[in-house]
């Protein structure tokens, strides 16, 4: 049993490093030797390094970030195939009971570690990116369709704020419309509220109508996230 834990441990450990790993951040010191969390909406994330650094290092940023949130649940299913592993189940319900709900755990560590990242003083991004990632490594249909809900409301509204969040909450709809696993349908909707919630000054903005759209520079008059 302690071995079972400690193997789970170390793989939740990696899925917060993972996630932790601050590409934004990076990219601007890199690029253009600034801190883009003094800059913007003070975001990590890729949309911020659009409007800050540029529309390639946007671009790269998008899909490391994407990659960080697949990488902790491919992590996560390849241990799970280690002979050993499967030794150290504490009980006979088998490694496919398991496997879903410590992927969870390991999605919602790589959340935490790329907005509350150990490198940058626990500051990060939005988690957008890494969620989509996550949700890839889940199950691609409900990935794709929540990519599918992103695109449409950003061709209606181009803002990318209110776009992220429709889809955090249309990727739970989606979760428990596919009738995927319970672990997985939890992960979309607490990775779907801390979504929300990472967004909160975003729904300021969008209320008092001042959320930049994409292609607008960003307003020294907006409050910094």
């Amino acid at each position: 049993m302690t071995s079972w834990l400690v193997l789970n441990g170390f793989l939740l450990l990696a899925a917060y490093l993972l996630g932790s790993i601050p590409t934004g951040y990076l990219l601007g010191r890199w690029l253009q030797g600034v801190d883009i969390r003094e800059h913007g909406s003070g975001s990590t994330g890729a949309t911020n390094v659009l409007r800050t650094v540029g529309k390639l290092p946007a671009l790269v940023s998008l899909l490391v970030d994407i990659g960080k949130g697949l990488a902790a649940i491919a992590l996560v299913s390849w241990s799970y195939t280690w002979p050993v592993a499967t030794q150290l189940v504490p009980d006979a319900t088998g490694m496919e009971t398991w496997l879903p709900w410590i992927a969870t755990l390991a999605g919602l560590m790589s959340l935490v570690g790329h907005s509350k990242s150990l490198w940058i003083g626990f500051s990060g991004g939005k988690s957008v990116a890494t969620s989509f990632g996550v949700l890839l490594g889940m199950s691609s249909s409900v990935a794709l369709g929540t990519l599918g809900i992103f695109v449409l409301v950003i061709a209606l509204s181009r803002i990318v704020s209110l776009s992220s969040m429709t889809a955090a909450i249309g990727a739970s709809a989606l979760m428990v419309f596919t009738h995927e696993p319970l672990a997985y349908q939890i992960f979309a909707i607490a990775g779907g509220i801390y979504v929300l919630w990472r967004h909160r000054s975003n729904l300021y903005r969008l209320w008092t109508g001042t959320e930049p759209r994409l292609g607008q520079k960003w307003s020294t008059s907006n409050s910094q996230s």
